[in-house]
């Protein structure tokens, strides 16, 4: 498999423990996707039309700012790619982040947490953010309590 990287991205610490838990499991190094702009409790009012993650999820060329663009991609062959699912889809902030780096020849294989929703056409999505040399491919919905072992054999089989 290479060298294994887990990128997420968490607004409210869920998908941050299974990114935690994953990075144990399958020996990855651990990236944490950070918005520039935190996002408070009201922003992430999905009933609010009016609230931040809304307005982003509207607009499909909305591309949040991240913190830092200093993680070094070229170093691994295979990334996890974590976030919960916003919209049927993944936020925003994970184009911005798959537009900031150069993924070709790199396998990404997509993670999330959600309330209730699948991945839909996530992945599709996600593809547009990359070039047509980047394998991104749909994992798995981690919703609940993931312990190391379930998540090593599931690393593992995706070898």
């Amino acid at each position: 498999m290479g060298k294994k990287l887990v990128a997420y991205f968490s607004a409210s610490g869920v998908t941050k423990n299974v990114a935690e838990t994953l990075a144990k499991a399958s020996g990855a190094d651990l990236y944490e996707i950070q918005p520039q702009t935190p996002y408070s409790r009201e922003d992430l009012d999905w009933h609010n039309k009016t609230s931040r993650s809304s307005v982003e999820m509207q607009d499909k060329t909305c591309r949040p700012a991240i913190q830092d663009n200093n993680v070094k991609i070229e170093m691994y062959d295979f990334i996890f790619l974590g976030f919960p699912i916003w919209w049927y889809t993944a936020p925003r902030i994970i184009n911005t982040f798959l537009e900031s780096y150069d993924f070709t020849g790199k396998k990404i294989v997509l993670f999330a947490t959600s309330g209730g929703s699948r991945f839909g056409k996530t992945a599709d999505d996600l593809k547009e953010s990359v070039t047509a040399k980047t394998t991104i491919t749909e994992g798995r919905i981690l919703n609940g309590k993931q312990t190391i072992e379930m998540l090593s054999e599931w690393a593992a089989s995706l070898q």
